[in-house]
């Protein structure tokens, strides 16, 4: 299975992508609204959530 969700996205691209990947950003405390023009590395690091974490549950969430 191939990562359909990389660091590089933008976090708004990714749930535009995947609407069911929302809960995640939620679960990781991510501010998925005002900032989610921001790559998915950069929202971890600006929100304090581990970046490896993030992006396996993310694909969890976008291949169910």
């Amino acid at each position: 299975m191939t990562d359909k969700i990389t660091k590089d996205m933008t976090v708004n691209d990714s749930i535009r992508l995947y609407p069911s990947i929302m809960g995640v950003f939620n679960d990781f405390k991510l501010d998925s609204c005002c900032g989610g023009a921001a790559s998915i590395e950069e929202a971890s690091e600006r929100d304090g959530a581990n970046l490896d974490e993030l992006l396996t549950a993310l694909n969890k969430a976008a291949n169910t």
